[in-house]
């Protein structure tokens, strides 16, 4: 083990692995004030969780790519555009076998992991997500991450044999009330379930929450933070509320900036150890809002992949995404004085299981 780090712990029981997270040297916790900080202050609080990720990580960001391969939704968020309502969206699944040659050969050489992205759609899990598994596992050495929403054990399970070994599940919102008016996926208490249930059969789980839904308060962000502390967690992102215009909220304001990339500082400082993302919708949150991102503590970036005829229907937000290519994914790196990882994120993930003190920048995937 690396010395110093939280940890998972593996404890047998009844046929399972069950986790302790020891996090004793982390007790930092925000306040609403610093959430809401701008000007010198939000300055200095951006520095210090830069500080705290050079630390941990040295200058290297882990870079992956996106495909987004249906847009097919059984749930009904009133903050997304795929929601199941939405009846004058176009539905697609993409084809395994476009999907495989793009990510075997045609892929860019800076890309270390791919993340395999659906809406809640347990067809397409089966039916592309696992035979494109499958094939990546057979003829590459990328790591694959995988963000489907909640599925049955037997799914996690078949998923994980084929070769996944990080799942995305988002909390979303972490306060119930506000959870179930915005119509998140399922309750707050059964993901927090499906989170711990994916930790204790052995994946590596990262996590997020919305910053800015209308209504909220500095105080309502605290909740996030409460919650992504309770859970067995590897990472944690922040995405700022987009207001689309194919949702029940399209007329609302977008979120605070500020609140933005100071809960990206926060989650830093909460947790130095974890892995926190730049989401692409930093840059439709605020200008030049993806180096921002990284200027505040995130240390990943994920361009997109997703194949253009498909890709404009994957509405999280809005139609009018900005998609993060390698040349953007690669300039913004370089501008804040940083450098790709040359070790995929499923690697290092490896290396802190096992206690390996390989540095970040040694080869492989």
């Amino acid at each position: 083990m690396v010395a110093g780090y939280g940890v998972f712990t593996p404890l047998v029981a009844s046929g399972q692995r069950k986790y302790h997270i020891l996090v004793s040297r982390y007790h930092y916790f925000p306040t609403e004030a610093e959430l809401a900080l701008n000007g010198a202050a939000q300055m200095a609080l951006h520095e210090r969780a830069a500080e705290a990720t050079r630390e941990e990580f040295g200058k290297d960001v882990f870079v992956r790519a996106v495909v987004e391969v249906s847009n097919f939704c059984r749930e009904n968020c009133s903050y997304c555009g795929m929601r199941r309502d939405n009846r004058a969206l176009h539905r697609f699944r993409a084809r395994h076998e476009q999907l495989a040659e793009l990510l075997v050969h045609h892929r860019p050489e800076s890309v270390t992991d791919i993340n395999i992205q659906t809406g809640e759609d347990p067809v397409a899990v089966r039916e592309v997500v696992l035979p494109l598994i499958e094939t990546l596992r057979r003829e590459t050495r990328l790591g694959i991450s995988v963000c489907l929403g909640t599925l049955s054990p037997e799914l996690y399970d078949a998923l994980q044999a084929a070769g996944a070994s990080i799942f995305i599940m988002k909390f979303e919102i972490g306060d119930a009330a506000q959870y179930q008016q915005f119509a998140a996926p399922g309750t707050l208490a059964e993901r927090r379930r499906h989170i711990r249930l994916l930790a204790e059969r052995g994946w590596q789980v990262s996590s997020g929450f919305i910053a800015g839904l209308p209504g909220q308060t500095p105080r309502d962000l605290l909740a996030n933070f409460k919650v992504a502390r309770e859970l067995p967690l590897r990472g944690c992102s922040v995405s700022p509320f987009i207001p689309g215009g194919e949702t029940p909220l399209a007329t609302a304001a977008a979120a605070h900036a500020d609140w933005t990339f100071n809960s990206v500082s926060a989650l830093r400082l909460l947790r130095p150890d974890w892995v926190i993302p730049a989401v692409s919708a930093f840059n439709l949150a605020a200008r030049e809002g993806y180096r921002r991102g990284l200027r505040a503590g995130a240390n990943l970036v994920t361009m997109n992949l997703t194949p253009g005829e498909v890709r404009d229907d994957y509405v999280i937000y809005k139609r009018d995404r900005f998609i993060m290519t390698e040349e953007r994914v690669l300039q913004a790196i370089d501008a804040e004085g940083l450098q790709p990882s040359k070790t995929g994120l499923a690697a290092f993930y490896r290396q802190r299981a096992v206690g390996a003190t390989i540095p970040l920048t040694a080869n492989g995937a």
